[in-house]
């Protein structure tokens, strides 16, 4: 059985962790595909956005420890899963297409880590979210460290990381974590219709928005110079042109990403 599905929707590649008899816990062969097909993605032109999302009652419950129990992992192997879960976040970071996570059930440890890696999100009201990680002598990854603080501030992310507690999908969307929260069934089509809105936004000047909107230490000279080069990059692009005549003409601009 695949660990990660893939369906398309018109522009929207729909990407389900699909290992519902252990909620969607992550391992290897998960990380890999969902690493892989992030990779690969941004070279089809036909696709424009991407949903995340997890297969039966959750979206993902985070590392399968009982999976951790069972193979007692040795030195390399450990160091291995640790470096592909960083891996799979980084490229949910840095993919050049906009991803959406849809989120139900339970977003627990990592599940919830590569839900903060993704650009927008959706949860359930119900949705139970947790980092549980320091109650269990482990420590979060994926660049959560910095990526819940910069949705939710420094103070609200001790909070959630520190203590460990249980959040629902309705807090989760007060505090920041997510953008928005809905109902369960409604979870799916919120976003994917995230997604398409997405989808008709320019592919360049989304790609640069993502390197510009990721947290990191550079000063505020070098963002100012980094926003310039993208901003004139944008400008040398047929893309640019569309955008100027259909605002120009009133209409719906029709972006190819050239």
């Amino acid at each position: 059985m695949a660990e990660l599905l893939e369906e398309r929707r018109a522009a929207i590649a729909v990407l389900t962790m699909n290992r519902p008899d252990r909620l969607n816990a992550v391992n290897e062969a998960l990380y890999t595909q969902l690493i892989d097909r992030l990779q690969q993605l941004p070279s089809d032109r036909s696709v424009r956005a991407v949903v995340l999302t997890g297969a039966g009652r959750a979206f993902c419950v985070g590392a399968d420890l009982v999976g951790h129990k069972q193979q007692q992992r040795e030195h390399d192997a450990r160091r291995h899963y640790i470096d592909l879960g960083q891996r799979a976040a980084k490229a949910l970071l840095t993919c050049p297409l906009p991803v959406v996570a849809a989120i139900h059930g339970h977003a627990i440890g990592a599940g919830l880590e590569l839900a903060l890696a993704c650009d927008l999100s959706v949860v359930a009201d119900d949705a139970k979210l947790r980092f549980p990680e320091f109650g269990l002598g482990t420590f979060v990854g994926g660049g959560t460290t910095r990526t819940l603080v910069q949705r939710v501030g420094g103070t609200r992310a001790r909070e959630l990381l520190l203590l460990g507690r249980f959040f629902r999908g309705q807090d989760a969307a007060t505090y920041g974590v997510c953008n928005a929260a809905a109902p369960a069934a409604e979870v799916l089509p919120a976003a994917l219709a995230y997604a398409e809105e997405l989808a008709t936004k320019a592919p360049r000047s989304l790609a640069f928005a993502k390197q510009l909107l990721a947290p990191d230490s550079r000063s505020l000279d070098d963002v100012l110079a980094a926003e310039a080069d993208a901003l004139f990059a944008c400008m040398q692009t047929k893309d640019w042109q569309e955008g100027i005549d259909a605002f120009a003409e009133r209409r719906t601009p029709d972006f190819t990403g050239d």
